[in-house]
């Protein structure tokens, strides 16, 4: 079997996993209509936590790695996420620019590990930076700076976590994120307490309706369960160079279905900043792989 080759299963599978992390940023808005941020947040990873945590073995990774992981992802992305996704950023955008992440985890690789900047990647993220500044001169309702900053440093998060994640290498990325949770939750719940307050916390748990409950769920279990269990499954079938650039489809499926179910315009400033970013993203994704075909077919 070609391991570099998707049977149609398999690759239907993963279209799943990148349409439940695009479309997740739709739940995110109506989760955020029921729950304070920091409370949404704080939910999400409790129930990413329990009661997985109990059927999953703790990876043989250190503890501060677990920690620093947990808290930069939970704290650090999804909290600065669901802040900017309240009243600065729209669901769309916000899938967009968070993916910058992928060259903010070059630049710490470039820090952590030594590793020299290619050319490609400086084009690539030459591309990207005209996005954002394409967003930034079109700034309104949909995007404000405000909510471009606080995405940027919830992707600049992201990529201290991908760096820990890499230099722990665990064998399950999903216990790996279930165990990193039990970090996440209560810091989120401690922040969550001394920024709404727990009056605003109780009451919205206590109003919140089975649509509110559905999308902590969809975060919990289908973002991050089903998610990490079927990419982590993929990836150990077929290489990375297979899989991984099926990720660029998230903004595609993020834009798609904010524009579906809660209108959000697709104008042609914001295609046009989509395609700069996403066409940066390409590039560093796609290029080291069009590099190796001759060498790999020689």
């Amino acid at each position: 079997m070609d391991r570099t080759a998707l049977p149609p299963l398999r690759l239907l599978l993963a279209l799943l996993v990148v349409a439940v992390w695009g479309s997740n940023f739709v739940v995110i808005k109506w989760g955020l209509a029921a729950f304070p941020p920091l409370t949404f947040a704080a939910l999400r990873f409790a129930f990413a936590v329990l009661p997985a945590i109990f059927f999953l073995k703790r990876p043989a990774v250190p503890w501060w790695n677990l920690a620093a992981y947990g808290l930069m992802i939970g704290v650090g992305q999804f909290g600065l996420l669901y802040i900017a996704m309240t009243h600065w950023i729209s669901p769309g955008l916000a899938s967009l620019v968070v993916q910058t992440q992928a060259f903010f985890t070059i630049g710490l690789a470039m820090v952590v590990a030594r590793e020299r900047v290619r050319p490609f990647q400086l084009a690539a993220l030459g591309l990207a930076a005209a996005g954002l500044v394409w967003l930034m001169i079109h700034a309104n309702a949909e995007v404000t700076p405000l909510g471009l900053g606080l995405v940027l440093l919830a992707a600049v998060n992201w990529a201290g976590g991908n760096t820990a994640a890499r230099a722990a290498a665990p064998a399950s990325m999903l216990a790996y994120v279930v165990w990193a949770s039990a970090f996440s939750a209560p810091a989120l719940f401690g922040l969550a307490l001394w920024r709404e307050g727990w009056s605003a916390m109780s009451q919205a748990v206590l109003h919140a309706d089975a649509g509110a409950w559905a999308a902590v769920a969809w975060q919990s279990f289908g973002n991050t369960i089903f998610g990490y269990t079927a990419w982590g499954w993929l990836l150990a079938r077929h290489p990375a160079a297979t899989i991984s650039p099926l990720s660029l489809l998230v903004p595609v499926f993020g834009m798609g279905a904010s524009a579906v179910l809660l209108g959000e315009p697709l104008t042609s400033w914001k295609l046009t900043a989509a395609a700069l970013v996403l066409g940066g993203l390409a590039l560093n994704t796609i290029w080291p792989l069009m590099a190796r075909r001759p060498a790999s077919a020689v």
